[in-house]
């Protein structure tokens, strides 16, 4: 299958789509286009209206209200199997009766291809997905990551106009995972797919994605390439979810020449407002990676004392506190001891300063990292 290209749709569109369970709302007035030859990824926790918004596009829920368009045809009133799109499932869906090779196979018998092309075609797919050798088995006798190789073969084998996947690796190992993230990638580009991702992992978004779309209770929150949402997150929301483990809440001092300096007593640090900062409360987002060991001259410094060191390989994860409270992440490349008292560094753009509130001090919100209500204090109706 490598290589080859099909002619791509236009645009697919989302008008107002929504979907409504009895009182709840589980996803509300989607407005979306997906571009031809797109890989757009949903993103966002469990009940965020991710997985919603698959099934609705897929047919196999009804929408509450709104429209979808392909091109210049509305395509929300068709059934499934009409709309030429290919779905993998989180749970698999696969014909247990059925060898893997025929559950690969089902979807081109069905629209009568040649047994020459099905056969050219079905092996092809299983070297993609490194199963040729089990080929002749059953579902039941492969692993829950095998059988959902297995699903991600049936989808691409039919080479749909339009791929639908729905959290397809969650239970590969972590090696796997990554080499089949690399082999989706490749699989889209080369068959010249539109692909519709669902995936809670912000790392494999941001890996395979070209535009995410993050949702929070049934609402998108922001909509951006890769590198705009992982270096300008529109709210501490997104940051949260993207990284920025540390959300401060902290008092505003000033603000002059396009910088924010918040803090207390003797804990200060300057940032990039990511929006007006105008009430006496800021929330000052940080990743953990972003800082260092203090040196000579650096001026937006901090003091904490060790809690927690672990090792990660080439780098060390720690969590440390300072003399107000303030729960830190932060990562180095050498170790450091519970107990021991360090001077961080970070620099100024690298802090990025947002209106409102955070969980400040550990005393003040019992909270143990510090952070502000995340991704998952925000999920919304159970999504079907």
């Amino acid at each position: 299958m490598a290589g080859e290209r099909r002619a791509a749709f236009d645009h697919l569109r989302l008008e107002g789509v929504t979907r409504r369970f009895g009182s709840a709302v589980a996803l509300s007035e989607l407005d979306l286009r997906i571009e031809g030859g797109e890989f757009l990824a949903l993103l966002g926790p469990s009940g965020c209206g991710k997985s919603t918004a698959l099934n609705c596009l897929a047919g196999l829920l009804p929408l509450s209200a709104g429209s979808i368009w392909l091109d210049g045809e509305r395509i929300d009133g068709l059934p499934p199997e009409r709309r030429g799109f290919g779905m993998v499932f989180q749970n698999y869906a696969l014909f247990p009766h059925l060898s893997v090779r025929r559950n690969v196979a089902f979807g081109l018998s069905v629209r009568r291809v040649g047994k020459a092309e099905i056969r050219r075609r079905v092996d092809e797919a299983l070297a993609l997905v490194e199963l040729t050798e089990h080929a002749g088995k059953l579902p039941g006798q492969l692993s829950g990551g095998q059988q959902q190789r297995v699903a991600i073969a049936r989808a691409v084998v039919l080479r749909p106009r339009l791929v639908l996947m729905d959290e397809p690796l969650s239970n590969l190992d972590a090696k796997l995972r990554v080499q089949m993230r690399t082999e989706i990638r490749r699989m889209h580009q080369d068959l010249g797919l539109t692909t519709v991702y669902v995936t809670h992992d912000q790392e494999e978004a941001l890996a395979l994605a070209d535009r995410l779309v993050v949702l929070r209770a049934g609402k998108v929150e922001q909509i951006g390439t890769p590198e705009e949402v992982y270096t300008y997150p529109s709210s501490t929301y997104i940051a949260g979810f993207m990284g920025y483990r540390n959300l401060l809440g902290l008092p505003a001092v000033t603000t002059e020449n396009g910088r924010v300096v918040v803090g207390e007593g003797a804990f200060r640090l300057t940032g990039v407002p990511q929006e007006r900062v105008s009430g006496p409360r800021a929330v000052a987002a940080v990743r953990p990676e972003d800082f260092r060991r203090a040196g000579p001259g650096d001026r937006n410094t901090l003091d904490v004392r060790v809690e927690v060191s672990e090792f990660h390989g080439r780098e060390v994860a720690a969590e440390g506190v300072t003399e107000g409270g303030h729960v830190i992440h932060f990562r180095l490349p050498e170790r450091v001891a519970p107990g021991e008292r360090i001077e961080l560094a970070v620099p100024v753009e690298r802090v990025l300063v947002f209106a409102g509130t955070g969980a400040g001090t550990r005393a003040g919100t019992g909270a143990r990292t510090g952070e502000a209500a995340g991704p998952a204090d925000a999920a919304g109706p159970e999504e079907a």
